[in-house]
């Protein structure tokens, strides 16, 4: 789920950038219409508009206490031009904290559940899916804070079976397939 977030945030990035780029496209072209050259607009760490969307990417990811000084100065900047991608940046810090210091599963609950509020407050469209994959899947969701447990190691193995099932380009004898699967990885 967290990485979903992630890539919710992201997108919503992405989505700043192409309009920075279009903007810059426009105004090189009025400037060349007009005979002029251009400059484009540097924000106060020397960076354009579309720089700093492109290279805020990764401060988006970290926790704002490991950010540099230089990351700190960046999203200062970002978070003043784009309050949504502050406000996203905080949905994702929010689940990433529910998600490493809830330790009870009912606590967790409560706090998932004044999550996708805040989520559903916030309108944005690619948490709003997030929210409800969560609405839908939470008791599967909230059995990690059982035992800090995830479905991966059966998730690997299903790939490992597929792996080995494409080796061989299908299945004729199931039997015997299921027997080979036995004897390999029992």
């Amino acid at each position: 789920m967290q990485k979903l977030a992630s890539d919710a945030l992201q997108e919503i990035r992405i989505k700043h950038r192409w309009d920075a780029i279009d903007a810059e496209n426009d105004e090189i072209e009025k400037a060349r219409n007009q005979s002029l050259k251009y400059s484009p607009k540097l924000l106060k760490n020397g960076d354009t508009l579309k720089q700093l969307l492109a290279r805020s990417r990764y401060l988006l990811y970290k926790s704002s206490n490991k950010w540099t000084e230089n990351q700190q100065e960046r999203a200062k900047i970002l978070f003043e031009k784009y309050p949504d991608l502050e406000k996203a940046y905080k949905l994702c810090q929010n689940l990433s904290w529910i998600y490493n210091q809830t330790q009870d599963k009912t606590k967790a609950l409560i706090r998932l559940a004044k999550w996708d509020e805040k989520v559903r407050q916030s309108e944005f469209k690619s948490f709003n899916t997030i929210a409800r994959t969560m609405s839908i899947h939470y008791q599967n969701i909230l059995n990690y804070f059982d035992n800090r447990s995830t479905n991966a190691s059966a998730e690997s193995f299903n790939a490992k079976i597929k792996a080995f099932r494409a080796q061989f380009r299908g299945v004729r004898n199931i039997e015997f397939f299921l027997f080979r699967l036995s004897n390999i990885y029992a």
